[in-house]
């Protein structure tokens, strides 16, 4: 064959391909989407899932349907949308443990980042330091000033070894020079429970989750892990504000699909979510609560995650996470 004819022949393939990919995106969906959540229902990612859900099946008009699959620090919903087939019907809402699972669990089946086709950054929230109100303390310096001088006497309650709310504690024990006993779950709704009842001392709270409990005082916050104060809290000074500017603790949401998906719909789903986080549902659901809504592009989510991983293994580096 003529190598102009042969190349004539590999563009009318390509853009037949094109035209394919395009046909399947207008038509999406067109049967039930899952969006499976690696944490309990009712808590901030699950939240947070549903408004994505609903937005989705809104603007796209199809079935978007929110599935729980909790364990293993997200890992098990992680997994899940891996292995699934990279057609746009099976999609994740992942957290921030999601880009430091990999040094926790080292035989994990997927990769943060080569296993992904990142859609969008959702959402971003700090992390709030809270105290048990069994704890007789009533500011970060008292608890600090406890903590210092009773070593390994108080508690921490986390969602897992090596998760975003475990490394938030490692890092300003770390930073303040503090040494605690750590105390893990298999949930965040048993961290607060226990928290409230002062089986554990302290815990890093997401502020999407526990701003209803911070503000009605059933645990006392301490100290903010974000750039500002929470509207929500204006009394509770940032870790910045008290001579930690290091102690930054980022909860987000985003959304991504398995490796492979299509750009078309990759593009669509962005597109959905980019408008749904302005709407005035996103924001009087999330913003009270202290979350920053984002909807970015598939490009600047995976940068970011890519930059995260980067992070996260410098990060690890400097501790030893015992499971």
């Amino acid at each position: 064959m003529h190598r102009r004819t042969w190349m004539a022949a590999l563009a009318a393939a390509a853009a037949m391909g094109c035209a394919g990919m395009a046909a399947a995106s207008e038509k999406y969906p067109s049967r039930p989407v899952k969006i499976i959540v690696g944490f309990q229902a009712g808590g901030p990612t699950d939240v947070v899932a549903r408004l994505v859900a609903k937005a989705l099946q809104d603007e796209l008009k199809g079935a978007f349907i929110v599935e729980n699959k909790p364990g293993a620090t997200s890992n098990i919903a992680s997994e899940t949308v891996a292995v699934a087939a990279p057609d746009g019907y099976t999609l994740l809402v992942a957290a921030a443990p999601l880009t430091m699972n990999s040094f926790v669990f080292p035989r994990q089946k997927f990769d943060p980042l080569r296993s992904f086709e990142p859609i969008s950054k959702i959402s971003s929230a700090p992390g709030v330091l809270a105290a048990s109100p069994q704890l007789p303390v009533r500011s970060y310096k008292e608890f600090e000033a406890r903590a210092r001088a009773r070593p390994s006497a108080l508690s921490y309650g986390t969602t897992g070894a090596g998760g975003s709310q475990h490394m938030a504690t490692l890092r300003l024990e770390q930073l303040a020079g503090l040494q605690m006993l750590h105390v893990p779950y298999s949930g965040g709704s048993s961290v607060l429970t226990d928290l409230i009842a002062g089986v554990v001392d302290v815990a890093f709270m997401t502020s999407t989750g526990a701003m209803p409990n911070l503000e009605a005082g059933k645990v006392r916050p301490l100290a903010v892990a974000g750039p500002v104060r929470l509207p929500g809290l204006p009394a509770v000074p940032t870790f910045a504000e008290l001579g930690l500017p290091g102690m930054v603790s980022d909860s987000w949401n985003g959304l991504l699909a398995p490796a492979g998906t299509p750009k078309p719909i990759v593009d669509r789903l962005a597109a959905a979510v980019a408008r749904a986080v302005k709407s005035r549902e996103f924001k009087e659901a999330l913003v009270p609560q202290g979350a920053v809504l984002i909807g970015n592009s598939p490009a600047e989510f995976k940068a970011q995650l890519q930059a995260e991983v980067v992070h996260w293994s410098e990060q690890f580096k400097k501790v030893k996470i015992e499971k």
